[in-house]
């Protein structure tokens, strides 16, 4: 297969942002300041108000995100947080890094996010806060978590490592809970050219402490309040992430064009497709199940299409949490051995995205 031919499963470097990323880079280095300066202000400004919310703090990545609104909680050992066992494995490990335990409640079928009953019957005594995850840019049922939440008084801490700009009933994620975390790992849709995170926060009193445990628990340089972690954005990631931000509208638009035709064009009786529950889906992934993946998966790649598998092993059955205790998650289980992944991204043509389509209703 010539490379002229091959459809990647995504295109990190630079394209249409190239002299804008540029630009942000020589800036920086011109200014000689490296770490919390201006870039990271303006970015945590820019993003906030992108995001429909007062705060946002920049931090090293997406999975100190979530460690530092658990930790800002007061929630540690001794503590539960509920969370899916579909993700990737930085969700949990997270809430271990806080020192809490996750406990995993399983996913719905069809949305593939956490599943409200099954949230709700999780909860113990033990239980801190839910931790759902906004999984391929699809919003989780907010309406039907934030319910038990509030029925059983616990913090509700968005995972929105892949959703940026994603909305759940009109109301952006990250938003309906006390805080969001996300990502800007470079497969993101706002992708930096390195680890950065952000928590968004509509409490300024959370911020603040979030704020302060990223930068060792400093209140001011040398003056350490309490223990905190070294978890801050830097300024070049910041001013990459300020020139990319302008475009990720129209960048989700394309996501979402490329989604449209997907469904429409992709016919073979081998694959299901994943129904779109909400408009506000940004499709950080396009997943789809396919019960003989293996030969799908084949057949794709002999046509120039990479697929990827998000994810092949729940989080709970990962080595790294066999101490959280056994949890049963059927669902998962089940749609781990036959999700599979095509390519979704900006730079994506309509040539390619054709490819991908003729390739995909070729009969296993």
């Amino acid at each position: 297969m010539s490379e002229a031919t091959r459809v990647p499963f995504n295109a990190l470097a630079p394209g249409e942002d190239r002299a804008d990323v540029d630009a942000a880079i020589r800036r920086v280095i011109d200014s000689g300041w490296f770490v919390l300066g201006p870039e990271v202000e303006a970015f945590e400004a820019e993003f906030a108000a992108a995001c429909g919310t007062p705060h946002a703090v920049g931090v090293g990545t997406g999975t100190d995100a979530i460690t530092l609104v658990l930790r800002a909680l007061d929630i540690g050992p001794g503590d539960e947080v509920i969370t899916p066992p579909l993700s990737a494995a930085y969700s949990a490990l997270a809430v271990m890094m806080a020192g809490a335990r996750p406990v995993f409640a399983d996913i719905d079928p069809a949305r593939l996010t956490l599943d409200p009953a099954a949230f709700e019957a999780a909860i113990t005594s033990r239980t801190r806060a839910v931790l759902p995850v906004h999984l391929y840019g699809q919003p989780a049922d907010m309406t039907a978590i934030l319910a038990i939440a509030a029925r059983h008084r616990l913090a509700v801490v968005e995972d929105a490592a892949q959703a940026h700009l994603a909305t759940s009933e009109g109301r952006p994620v990250g938003t309906m809970g006390v805080a969001g975390a996300f990502s800007f790992y470079p497969t993101k849709n706002l992708g930096a050219l390195g680890d950065g995170g952000a928590v968004v926060t509509r409490d300024g009193e959370l911020a603040a402490r979030v704020k302060r445990l990223r930068n060792g628990g400093q209140t001011t340089r040398y003056h350490h309040q309490e223990p905190g972690a070294n978890s801050r954005l830097d300024e070049m990631q910041a001013a990459i992430l300020r020139a990319r931000l302008p475009y990720l509208r129209g960048w989700t638009d394309r996501r979402r064009q490329i989604a449209a035709a997907y469904r429409a064009g992709i016919d073979s009786p081998d694959i299901l497709m994943l129904p779109q529950f909400d408009g506000g889906h940004v499709y950080h992934l396009f997943p789809v199940i396919a019960r003989h993946r293996a030969a799908l998966q084949a057949q794709l790649a002999a046509h120039g299409v990479e697929t990827l598998i998000h994810y092949p092993v729940p989080i709970p059955r990962q080595p790294a949490l066999s101490a959280t205790g056994p949890h049963q998650c059927p669902v998962a289980d089940r749609i781990c051995g036959e999700v599979l992944s095509l390519p979704v991204y900006p730079a994506l043509t309509d040539a390619q995205v054709g490819q991908v389509i003729t390739a995909a209703n070729l009969r296993t």
